[in-house]
């Protein structure tokens, strides 16, 4: 099982708290993932009051490790903020940590992912950077102090699945010891599976869960492929081949 920063968790599922129909469902979804983390925006909660309380209550009772996040920056300054907030309100020192860079596609900037992942290691956080699978931004990540790695499959509520199988293989390849999850972009579970099956550690997913018909078959669905996909990446696969192979033996068979 995965292990973030020393702490062992007992799913290789993570799911986001945003976007569920109700807190029920959204309860249920978590009941039968048997997802580890949840990660929930800053932005939900507020430090005044009782704004958020209820949510907070409800994430509490599900009894999963919380991984505050600072989805929504656009600068430095703005996520290293936020993530302080974070730490407050949840009393944890791990963050997942976005900058975002473009407006469309909410892909991170790389400059200021680095900038603030150095800040926040410095500040003592444990951070989960929301990255691309570019090698050199990965190992920039590394040296700032980053333990794990939160690369995109593809923009984030997309569905498009892994957009570059080449590039997440290869990281994978790069970083054989290091914590890697696939954040952002999946849509079904045979995606999750694919993950796992090129030897990631975990799986982030939030829209392709919440905004199901059914969520809560959905979150089970990706439960069920993301451990078939560990499976399968620990059964030492076979490799494909260009030429079909007999699967039943010639051997002792009749002549005529």
């Amino acid at each position: 099982m995965p292990a973030f920063y020393g702490k062992c968790i007992s799913s290789r599922l993570m799911l986001g708290t945003a976007q569920y129909p109700s807190p029920a469902i959204l309860a249920e979804a978590f009941r039968r993932s048997d997802a580890g983390i949840a990660t929930v925006s800053v932005r939900r909660e507020a430090g005044g009051e009782q704004a958020g309380q209820d949510f907070w209550a409800l994430i509490q009772e599900l009894g999963v490790a919380v991984l505050p996040n600072t989805a929504g920056c656009h600068s430095v300054r703005e996520a290293v903020t936020t993530a302080q907030m974070a730490r407050e309100l949840f009393d944890t020192n791990w963050i997942k940590l976005e900058v975002i860079g473009h407006a469309d596609t909410l892909q991170p900037d790389p400059f200021g992912l680095v900038d603030a992942a150095r800040r926040l290691n410095d500040d003592g956080f444990e951070v989960f950077p929301y990255c691309t699978e570019d090698l050199v931004l990965c190992e920039r990540l590394v040296e700032a102090g980053c333990q794990v790695l939160m690369p995109w499959g593809a923009p984030i509520g997309s569905g498009l699945g892994l957009n570059n199988v080449y590039g997440l293989r290869s990281l994978r390849a790069h970083f054989p010891d290091l914590t890697l999850v696939v954040d952002a972009g999946l849509g079904l579970p045979s995606q999750a599976a694919h993950v796992m099956e090129l030897g990631y550690d975990a799986v982030l997913v939030n829209t392709a869960v919440a905004r199901a018909g059914d969520p809560v078959a959905m979150a089970k669905g990706f439960a069920c492929a993301v451990e078939a996909g560990a499976l399968a990446a620990g059964a030492d696969p076979m490799e494909p081949r260009d030429m079909a192979a007999p699967s039943t033996p010639v051997l002792g068979q009749a002549f005529l």
